[in-house]
């Protein structure tokens, strides 16, 4: 039996053999999510690019994330989540849309919304948003992040064989 290597790698084989394209919609990431990708040789077939909106106004104007759910839900939701996918999809032309929003740390967390709250989305042939809390500093928080959209990216590639 093969073993997988690197999530992101696994994601690009996977990617180039169903001849799909990623855009990705990063908030609290900063960017970790495509750089971990863009490591990957050849990265550049599926990769169309990536768009770090950290403020509400970038998540509007740049991703169509709409004023009244980031009024509504916040900036970190499931809500402004699948937004923020389905706007990387679309401004970048791409088959799937991946983003990430969240609460990195140490500040910033309230008793609804701690720190470590992560919203994790992907809107391709069918839509997906995960939710999870870490416990580690800003450093490990966008690491476990960077990390928990690769393996959902990886499972619905694995899941959706024909797109």
């Amino acid at each position: 039996m093969m073993m997988d290597g690197k999530p992101e790698e696994t994601v690009g084989r996977l990617l180039t053999e169903r001849n799909l394209t990623l855009a990705l919609g990063e908030s609290c990431t900063g960017g970790l999510v495509g750089h971990r990708l863009t490591n990957v040789p050849g990265s550049s077939s599926y990769v169309l690019g990536g768009i770090v909106a950290y403020s509400n106004e970038a998540k509007e104007r740049l991703l169509g994330v709409r004023r009244e759910t980031l009024e509504e839900h916040g900036a970190v939701s499931g809500e402004t989540a699948i937004e923020m996918a389905r706007g990387a999809r679309a401004a970048l032309g791409a088959d799937i849309g991946l983003s990430v929003t969240g609460i990195a740390g140490p500040g910033g967390g309230t008793p609804d919304k701690p720190v470590g709250l992560v919203y994790i989305a992907l809107a391709g042939s069918v839509e997906r948003v995960e939710r999870f809390v870490w416990n580690g500093d800003r450093e490990e928080n966008k690491a476990l992040s960077a990390e928990a959209a690769l393996s959902m990216l990886k499972e619905y590639l694995h899941d959706h064989r024909r797109e």
